[in-house]
């Protein structure tokens, strides 16, 4: 799947790496040079400055052959525009887009080219179940037709797991880690890291399930 998302901010990028790490092409857009060049390092996925506001830039990153759009940004009229443009302009199959102010929900629908809209507070549902807070490891998302599930778990201070090594964790089969999210950042899972309470963990899996995510790191 081909994905583009405007807007590098925290779930941007969390999609992003997310994505990526089911094996799905993403480009991620922001019009911040310094944002960008700051993520070159942290996020391994295509990263492209500008406005995504204009269709020449969203050409540029690849919304003739996006499968998927997604506007991530913190301002309503961005992603109204990004949105429209991606669905009238370039015809693509879906169109994801959050909005920040509650009083503008009522404009993101089919009419601005919106499949899919959320509240900024909420993940793209499209792509990202709610996390129902029942439990510290939720299934987040499902890519249906790869068969790939993203569970994320937390580290509590009753996790036996805590100071343990990422390396040292005995994944279940099939499993690899996306991101570390960690202070509100998400950061490359290098096997050396320590887990801390308070990480919250993304994994991509063909075959394990909630619970065995949470016998892993519980």
């Amino acid at each position: 799947m081909n994905v583009l998302i405007a807007g590098a901010g925290r779930l941007g990028t969390q999609i992003a790496q997310v994505l990526s790490a089911a094996r799905n092409e993403v480009t991620l857009i922001d019009i911040d040079d310094d944002r960008v060049a700051e993520l070159r390092n942290r996020v391994p996925v295509r990263l492209v400055a500008g406005d995504a506001c204009e269709p020449a830039l969203l050409e540029h990153a690849g919304a003739l052959t996006a499968d998927l759009v997604i506007a991530a940004t913190g301002e309503d009229e961005d992603n109204l525009v990004i949105s429209l443009l991606a669905k009238r302009q370039f015809s693509v199959p879906r169109v994801a887009a959050r909005f920040n102010d509650a009083d503008n929900a009522w404009l993101f629908d089919e009419r601005w080219g919106v499949d899919v809209a959320v509240p900024a507070a909420t993940p793209l549902i499209s792509l990202i179940e709610e996390a129902t807070g029942a439990t510290d490891t939720v299934a987040l998302l499902r890519l249906s037709k790869a068969g790939v599930d993203v569970i994320e778990t937390a580290i509590t201070p009753r996790s036996r797991t805590a100071g343990l090594a990422l390396g040292d964790v005995r994944l279940p089969e099939g499993t690899v880690v996306a991101t570390i999210v960690r202070d509100g950042q998400p950061t490359v899972p290098d096997p050396a890291v320590r887990l801390r309470p308070g990480d919250e963990i993304l994994l991509v899996s063909h075959t394990a399930t909630e619970q065995e995510i949470h016998a892993a790191f519980q």
